[in-house]
């Protein structure tokens, strides 16, 4: 670590979906210079371990329908920090500027006059498909696909089965959208995969349709973190059975997922 600087600094990093190897070179070089971390819920909690005895860390993860720290609080906590003189990462999973509020941080800090640096991750809404063998696009079956919420209105999602829709922190609303996508359209045999904890030890995937995932989800106790996919790149996961055709199916695989190692 370099010593104080006479200015401080925000950063907000991307530290990935969670495991320590997929935040960036950038990320984990501002992550070992920093004074203060202001650390999420999920991401690559295992770095912190490393930080340095007098870096302080500074705890606003929140969880569905339960936010300790407001949004509001957390920005006042970045500037202030950095106004003080100190380097501050704000490490974030996934993507900041990836339904992580990134850019309200990123504007606040900016309206304050503090220096902010936005560092890009791997988003959870393309890694975690793929760590359970699911592309978002894949010749002949998806050329799109649309990364929405799952309280967020579906109605204007292409319902397709040739476009993948990824809903992240959708697990509570499953079966309103599942219902939702339904009466836009989508057929009840479209293929829908379930990603738990992607790329940790315990990752699940949980294969089905649209017609059957909701009632398969609550049956196995499928919580977040878990990211969505909805389409026919479904079918291409080595964890699809080889009939998948009908939706009169139903399978929860866990599964050992592929880490990466710095």
């Amino acid at each position: 670590r370099r010593r104080p600087a006479a200015t401080g600094s925000v950063a907000l990093v991307g530290g990935g979906p969670g495991d320590t190897g997929l935040i960036t070179v950038r990320g984990r070089r501002l992550l070992g210079q920093a004074d203060v971390v202001v650390a999420d819920r999920l991401g690559p909690r295992e770095l912190l371990n490393e930080l340095a005895p007098d870096v302080r860390v500074i705890e606003v993860g929140k969880t569905p329908g339960h936010h300790p720290v407001p949004q509001a609080e957390i920005n006042r906590i970045l500037v202030d920090e950095a106004l003080q003189g100190h380097r501050v990462v704000r490490l974030k999973g996934g993507d900041p500027y990836v339904l992580g509020r990134g850019g309200e941080e990123a504007e606040y800090c900016r309206q304050h006059g503090v220096e902010v640096e936005v560092v890009s991750g791997v988003t959870s809404a393309i890694s975690v498909p793929a760590a359970a063998g699911i592309p978002v696009t894949h010749r002949g079956l998806a050329k799109g696909f649309s990364v929405v919420t799952g309280h967020e209105e579906l109605s204007e999602v292409p319902a397709r089965a040739d476009h993948t829709i990824v809903l992240l922190m959708g697990v509570g609303q499953l079966r309103e959208s599942a219902s939702a996508l339904g009466e836009a359209g989508l057929p009840a045999g479209t293929p829908v995969g379930i990603v738990e904890n992607g790329y940790l030890p315990d990752q699940r995937v949980t294969i089905g349709t649209l017609g059957s995932i909701a009632d398969q989800a609550e049956a196995a106790g499928v919580a977040n973190p878990a990211v969505i996919v909805i389409g026919d790149v479904v079918r291409v996961s080595p964890f699809a059975p080889s009939h998948f055709k009908t939706a009169d199916y139903s399978t929860t695989t866990p599964n050992k997922p592929r880490v990466l190692t710095s």
